[in-house]
């Protein structure tokens, strides 16, 4: 066993807002697609609270994707999704709607009516994930895990516990459906609690610190709303909580092609960028109704 040692510590990244219901901060982008690989972006919004509202529900209107697919990941709140292809649904604390854009969706995200109503404290994950080109133009397709659906392995010596959304751990399988090798895994350490998680050599790996202190490979330690990216080459990293924790592991197969990308629309050539855009506009993509 070899550990994948730090490459890169993401730490104090401002805020914004996307939309008026999601107040995020952008931990990475495609503008370093090579160094993620196959993952595109992660906007984690980190806890906010929203006041009760008596007009319309906060959120994102109307838009298109391309090429790719978005993992939406509820922590608190609930947030409702409707798209072209015809899903409709609403998540909650523990969810995740995995979105397969691919030749192209219009959807829109907004807080639920009841949530809304409500008010109270919003935290949300949103990662993209690559296609490779074969898969870029297949149909678009809609998986919605709830929490009961996501098995948890209980990590050893009382450290925690580990939701398996995507991937393998210790024989146990997680619900996604992926098109390229991935793991996705909501991590929760007990106070003190220290893990060694087996992971995939050569596979791109980076870690979400979300809540409490973690000290990562016994070196660096990472506070709140800060991303850790490891070398490829090794498998397993080590973490230990100060306090009770909470982190997002996500690793990846690199698919290794040219990526371009232009707002919601991530393909393999600037030709293909420009394709998306004339058949969004000519309503190709769909509409809602």
């Amino acid at each position: 066993m070899s550990t994948k040692q730090i490459k890169r510590i993401v730490r104090d990244v401002p805020g914004h807002w996307v939309g008026d219901g999601f107040p995020v901060r952008s931990l990475f982008t495609y503008a370093e697609a090579d160094l993620f690989d196959p993952f595109l972006l992660l906007d984690y919004a980190a806890p906010h609270t929203f006041a009760p509202s008596s007009g319309e529900p906060r959120g994102v209107g109307e838009h298109p994707h391309r090429g790719f697919e978005t993992v939406t990941i509820v922590y608190q709140g609930e947030l409702e999704h409707r798209d072209s292809a015809g899903h409709h649904g609403a998540i909650g604390p523990g969810d995740v709607q995995w979105m397969t854009a691919a030749s192209g969706v219009v959807h829109e995200e907004f807080h639920s009516q009841r949530f809304a109503r409500a008010g109270g404290t919003f935290e949300v994950v949103q990662l993209w994930v690559n296609l490779p080109a074969r898969d870029k133009m297949s149909a678009p397709r809609y998986q919605e895990i709830l929490d009961r659906q996501i098995p948890v392995v209980k990590l050893p010596d009382g450290a925690g516990s580990v939701r398996v959304i995507a991937g393998e751990l210790a024989g146990t399988k997680g619900p996604a459906l992926t098109f390229t090798p991935v793991q996705l895994w909501d991590v929760q350490l007990s106070a003190g609690g220290a893990a060694t998680l087996p992971l995939v050599d050569n596979h791109t790996t980076a870690l979400v610190v979300q809540r409490g202190d973690s000290t990562v490979n016994d070196t660096e330690t990472v506070a709140d709303a800060s991303l850790v990216l490891f070398d490829r080459a090794g498998d397993q990293i080590s973490l230990k909580a100060k306090g009770e924790g909470r982190v997002l592991l996500l690793s990846g197969q690199p698919i290794g092609e040219p990526v371009v990308g232009q707002g919601p629309f991530v393909m393999n050539t600037r030709d293909e960028i420009q394709q998306a855009i004339r058949d969004f506009q000519a309503g190709r993509m769909g509409r809602l109704a």
